[in-house]
């Protein structure tokens, strides 16, 4: 197995530690699930360890960072909300692309035209929700558009955690 990170989720009912593992070549980066195709998620370290040890995985410990999906559904559920960070967003775009290729049934995410290229370009450059941005600013359809890719996101990862294993 290739290597596994740790990866926080911080939720409205609590956080849970999920293992991420980075895509060789051009395979995409991927959470791990188990037999059944369900996402394995871990609501404390210990039990995060114990499951690794008897799978004989090992951990790789770094930068313990969480990502904050309560932020995130505020945003998306507010619209006239800006004052969330731009890399919380990106961070959560990425996650949700991680978690939908790694899902073996379920609910996929929407698929992306120019339209969401153009909001995850903006985002990642860093100035998508700054007004003063000028070109680097979000159009209403980019913020929409990201709105709704978010959305479906927090839908998945419901889905995802609602039936997921914990060894």
């Amino acid at each position: 197995m290739a290597d596994c990170y740790p990866y926080r989720i911080a939720t409205r009912s609590g956080d849970l530690t999920l293992i991420w593992r980075p895509g060789e070549g051009d395979a995409p980066d991927e959470l791990v699930v188990d037999d059944l195709g369900r996402l394995l998620a871990f609501p404390d370290l210990k039990s995060l360890r114990e499951y690794c040890d008897r799978s004989d995985w090992e951990l790789i410990w770094e930068d313990e960072a969480t990502l904050d999906l309560t932020v995130v559904r505020r945003w998306v559920e507010h619209p006239d909300l800006d004052s969330v960070p731009a890399g919380l967003l990106l961070d959560s775009w990425n996650f949700f692309e991680d978690l939908s290729h790694s899902l073996k049934a379920g609910a996929l995410l929407p698929s992306q035209g120019a339209i969401h290229d153009s909001a995850y370009e903006k985002i990642f450059g860093g100035d998508a929700l700054e007004p003063t941005a000028g070109e680097g600013a979000w159009t209403d359809e980019e913020a929409a558009a990201a709105r709704e890719f978010l959305r479906a996101g927090l839908d998945l990862w419901g889905q995802a955690v609602g039936g997921s294993g914990t060894g």
